[in-house]
């Protein structure tokens, strides 16, 4: 099966970013890209979904399977193909913009070629509103064609970390396996320790590593956790008391709640519920 959007490659576009194309191929064995250097002028991702793949680099044939990726710049030869026996289900979009070069590479992208998506339904869902909105509209509605390609690039650049730092065999890929699973129990009392133990080093050894892979502490990271979903339920439940809602995100007391969410948002969780609430 295949779905495929391709749009008028626009000069001068008002916009940050812009979709080439944009599109999934899935039960396709026979598909195989190869372009020379300098052959294609904008971005690519390409996403594996399900199934597996290759990507030829430097003479090095390198598997893709589920939740990773290739990004290649402009004018890099690509060469990436199905895999016959187990073929992938594959998503793709291309893209430009004049000051995108200096964006991507402020973010250290040029730097690697191939990465894994550490939560990839976000990345998805923001591909399938892309694709969607192409299909439907092609381009009648060119501002609303640019932010979902945004978003999908937002998506990337929030959860993509280099492939070769999430093998098994590497510390800090362990703990950037270990991310959602933090995230997910934040509000539960933080035990460094257990932690450590579940990444296979020493506490100290897991700090500097966390601090290496996440650029933030552990604590910073589980704080910052904290919060947003703290965030959330005051908005969601806004009868709730502010005390009861600081215990639920893990804080001893709503006093110390409240320096930290100051600290984080400018705001104390009572103005931050009335910005939204009256």
């Amino acid at each position: 099966m295949m779905r495929q959007t391709v749009l008028l490659t626009l000069q001068d576009i008002p916009y940050f970013c812009y979709p080439e194309s944009v599109g999934h191929y899935t039960e396709h064995p026979q598909h195989s890209v190869l372009r020379e250097i300098g052959a294609l002028g904008n971005f690519n991702i390409h996403y594996v979904a399900s199934g597996k793949g290759y990507v030829e680099e430097d003479g090095v044939v390198h598997e893709l399977r589920a939740g990773q990726a290739v990004l290649y710049f402009p004018q890099q030869r690509q060469h990436y193909y199905s895999s016959e026996d187990d073929p992938w289900d594959v998503r793709w979009l291309h893209f430009y913009g004049d000051r995108l070069h200096d964006y991507m590479i402020e973010r250290g992208l040029h730097r690697n070629r191939l990465w894994t998506l550490r939560q990839r339904d976000s990345w998805e869902e923001a591909h399938l509103a892309l694709l969607a909105e192409a299909e439907e509209n092609r381009m009648l509605r060119p501002a609303q064609l640019s932010t979902l390609t945004y978003a999908v690039l937002a998506e990337f650049i929030q959860h993509a970390v280099p492939l070769k730092s999430m093998r098994t065999g590497n510390p800090e890929g362990r703990i950037l396996a270990l991310l959602p699973r933090m995230q997910q129990e934040a509000c539960q009392p933080f035990l460094l320790q257990d932690w450590a133990d579940l990444a296979g080093v020493s506490t100290y050894y897991f700090c500097k590593l966390f601090k290496s892979a996440v650029e933030m502490t552990p604590m910073e990271f589980i704080t910052r956790s904290r919060l947003q979903m703290a965030k959330q339920w005051l908005l969601e439940r806004p009868t709730a008391n502010i005390g009861q809602i600081a215990e639920e995100a893990g804080y001893p007391n709503a006093s110390y709640f409240n320096r930290q969410f100051m600290a984080h948002e400018g705001m104390t969780p009572t103005e931050y519920r009335g910005l939204y609430h009256n």
